[in-house]
């Protein structure tokens, strides 16, 4: 069999991308004796050669490795393959004996900020193709498209140039401006007011710096969601779906004016491209591609319904297909100036509709069903094709109904029920704001009504040798789209298998297992986390040992004063904890001494939960460092105070006779302000914070949780809740060891309070 690239040295952009991947392998594969360098960007610490190296590592390339042996294997990449280290943003001197060029590389995304689609699919070819000239080469440049820089239009598509009068240095040099624009609009204080005002009455209670950072990140996401917005209005404005179609078709221009007015140059414009069919073997892929979010949502229930039609084709294409006509295009250069367009679809000869489509995939989970949270089989919906509006509207009345619900249930107190709520509502949330994503991405593509001409590529296919059709060939009438779909493309959509097999749920960090070392902390919140406890039983509690009827007189003053406690608290925990301790003015320290140590120990350690007591033992076993860290005073924590190495904890100002005079000596340690103790803590004495554990159960304990490695929210509160799922921190619901007729008493006496102040006092 006759390479047609005999000795030929192959320029590839695009090497670490999908397609890339796939070319790079044929050619490494079937082609002997081509040497191919490959344009690589360094990555961190990573150089180009190392990225190659790891490349060679992947599944693409398995069969070839396995098929020839390791060491000859990677004496074949060594011998064939150089990396050049470079970016299609900054290309560097390229080498003067290029034969051909395959520019795979782009951005494919249908959503980028204006800014970035431009200088990947714009200004990238541009950087390349005046490196190219500056050369001394003369390749054959096979540039990679796509079939949907035909934008918005109805019937057939040719395989020729783009009819367009498009400025295409105009609308980059306005689409490279456009982020300074929207960084400058974002500074402005009517931006910044309402993202302000909302980080503040999210994040309030996890400190100042979690609402600047919090501030900060809403307005970098307007900036980009500007950008987004600004290139999916122009391109609209110009006839293409998106940013991704429209900038692809100014790619396509660059290329002619560039490079084909007078050298040799092919397009080639697949359709969406999707798994292998049959090399380098069945079913490979590498990330999601078009179809397969569409594939996986709807496996896993998501979508009820879409707005796409029935009868529209959803031209799909096998990545081998593409490489196959990619690299027969490369070797059938055409004359200079004579650019040639090839286009790599189905849906002209094997058309797939799109109702086809969804039978086949619902027919194929209601076989294979995934498995959600709870390990039930999903139902797959049964879709109806409804119109574009009637999805909107639907879209929005549950959107609305969704935000309602999520802020009702966020006031509830948090327990059990409230918290399967949440759950429910953050799925619900997570599914709207998948359904929205598709519909607006992805509608053009399901609604199109055009279709591509192929003549080209037909020829292209029905010219190769007989002896190469089978191995090298594209021919699109072969694909069995049942086939292909339910036992090749299906099957190996990444996530499927596992969504399949397994449970989607943060893992606890548990006490089985945990690793010996002796450079790792255990850091423990009090109140709510390890004693089912807060600030308002704890003076119950004390005033009841000085005698019940004055324990009523003084909880009926704090039920009067409840209001003023729970606008303390959620403004700021401090602010709570030192409008609340003042109640203890006059006090003598060391009469309440003797009380706590006498009445109230007993108590708070019979509100200790059990899984707290197991969790402190064993990592007191493995050997870690174990710290409470409160803004408790130090008085009521002495009775617990023996289970761990460092305690910190409040203090009270004394006068002269040894009387609290309500005021705190210390600023209260919470939020932010134990982040910066743990830090320094760590710091001072060499632990581990990335390896070391947290457990807290308010979003007030949100800062420093997120700085150790292994955090745990117990019993957390609304907002905690929430932010654990999104970050797929462990979840455990802790209970008492014991129960006791006084404490019982005493949480019938504040249960008013408990109602409407937080069930759960910070710590």
């Amino acid at each position: 069999m006759s390479d047609p690239l005999s000795n030929a040295h192959v320029l590839l952009t695009g090497a670490t991308g999908f397609v890339g991947q796939a070319v790079l392998e044929k050619l490494l594969s079937a082609y002997p004796s081509t040497r191919i360098t490959v344009l690589v960007r360094p990555r961190g610490a990573l150089t180009a050669q190392m990225r190659v190296d790891k490349l060679m590592r992947k599944p693409v390339f398995s069969a070839w490795r396995e098929k020839v042996g390791a060491e000859t294997a990677d004496a074949e990449v060594a011998r064939r393959v150089t990396a050049l280290s470079g970016d299609l943003g900054d290309v560097p001197d390229l080498p003067g004996d290029i034969d051909v060029v395959i520019h795979s590389a782009s951005s494919v995304s249908f959503d980028l900020p204006i800014d970035e689609a431009f200088a990947a699919n714009v200004d990238g070819p541009v950087s390349l193709y005046e490196a190219l000239l500056r050369s001394g080469s003369d390749p054959h440049v096979v540039h990679v498209s796509t079939c949907y820089v035909a934008g918005l239009r109805k019937g057939v598509s040719e395989e020729r140039s783009l009819d367009h009068t498009i400025d295409r240095r105009l609308e980059t040099a306005r689409a490279l401006a456009a982020r300074d624009e929207a960084e400058a609009a974002s500074r402005r204080p009517d931006v910044l007011k309402p993202l302000l005002a909302q980080a503040r009455a999210t994040h309030r209670r996890a400190g100042a710096q979690a609402v600047a950072t919090a501030a900060e990140d809403a307005r970098k996401a307007w900036v980009n969601d500007r950008l987004v917005e600004a290139g999916r209005t122009r391109a609209l404005s110009l006839g293409w779906p998106d940013v991704y179609t429209f900038t692809k078709a100014l790619g396509e221009r660059v290329a002619e004016e560039l490079w084909g007015a007078e050298h040799r140059l092919s397009v080639v414009r697949p359709t969406i491209i999707e798994s292998s069919l049959a090399h380098p073997y069945p079913g490979w892929i590498d990330g999601f591609k078009v179809a397969d979010p569409l594939i996986a949502a709807y496996g896993r229930g998501m979508l009820p319904e879409f707005p796409a039609l029935h009868d529209t084709i959803l031209d799909v294409i096998p990545v081998d297909h593409v490489v196959n006509a990619i690299l027969a295009a490369a070797a059938v250069p055409p004359a200079p100036g004579d650019a040639q367009y090839y286009q790599v679809g189905s849906g002209l000869r094997n058309p797939l509709r799109f109702g086809e489509v969804i039978r086949l995939v619902r027919d194929y989970f209601r076989e294979h069903p995934l498995l959600d949270d709870e390990g039930s089989r999903v139902q797959v919906p049964n879709w109806t094709f409804p119109n574009g509006p009637a999805v909107e509207r639907s879209l929005r009345r549950r959107e609305v109904a969704v935000e309602v619900a999520d802020k009702l249930v966020g006031r509830l107190p948090a327990n059990d029920t409230t918290r399967t709520w949440i759950s429910g509502i953050y799925k619900a949330k997570r599914d709207l704001r998948t359904l929205r994503k598709f519909t607006d991405l992805y509608q053009p593509y399901t609604q199109t009504e055009v279709v591509f001409d192929d003549a080209r590529t037909r020829a292209l296919h029905d010219a190769l040798p007989e002896d190469r059709k089978a191995e090298h060939g594209f021919d699109v009438t072969a694909i069995d789209w049942p086939y292909y779909l339910q036992q090749v493309h299906i099957p190996n959509v990444p996530g499927l298998m596992r969504a399949r097999e397994q449970r989607h749920r943060p893992v606890s960090a548990g006490g089985a297992g945990l690793p010996q070392r002796s450079d790792v902390l255990a850091v423990f919140d009090l109140h709510g986390t390890i004693a089912a406890a807060n600030l308002l039983e704890t003076y119950v509690w004390v005033e009841m040992a000085r005698g019940p009827h004055k324990a009523l007189v003084d909880v009926s003053g704090m039920v009067g004063r409840s209001m003023v406690y729970l606008q303390a608290e959620q403004r700021d925990r401090g602010d709570f904890i030192r409008s609340f301790m003042r109640r203890y003015a006059g006090t003598e320290e060391a009469e309440l001494r003797r009380l706590v140590a006498t009445k109230v120990a007993p108590l708070l350690r019979s509100r200790m939960l059990r899984e707290a007591l197991e969790r402190i033992e064993a990592h007191r076993a493995a050997g870690h460092r174990l710290v409470l860290i409160t803004g408790q005073i130090d008085v009521f924590v002495e009775p617990i105070a023996h289970l761990f190495d460092e305690v910190v904890a409040g203090s009270m100002e004394t006068d002269a006779q040894g009387r609290w005079t309500g005021h705190l000596a210390i600023s209260p340690l919470v939020d932010e302000a134990r982040a910066t103790w743990l830090r320094r803590y760590a710091r001072d004495h060499g632990m581990d914070l990335t390896g070391s554990y947290g457990y807290g159960d308010t979003y007030a304990d949100r800062p420093w949780l997120e700085l150790l490695g292994h955090p745990t929210v117990v019993n957390p509160d609304a907002s905690l809740y929430r932010y654990a799922r999104e970050k797929r921190w462990a979840v455990e619901s802790w209970t008492t060891v014991a129960d006791s007729r006084f404490g019982t008493i005493a949480r019938s006496v504040v249960g008013g309070l408990t109602g409407s102040l937080p069930t759960r006092s910070r710590s």
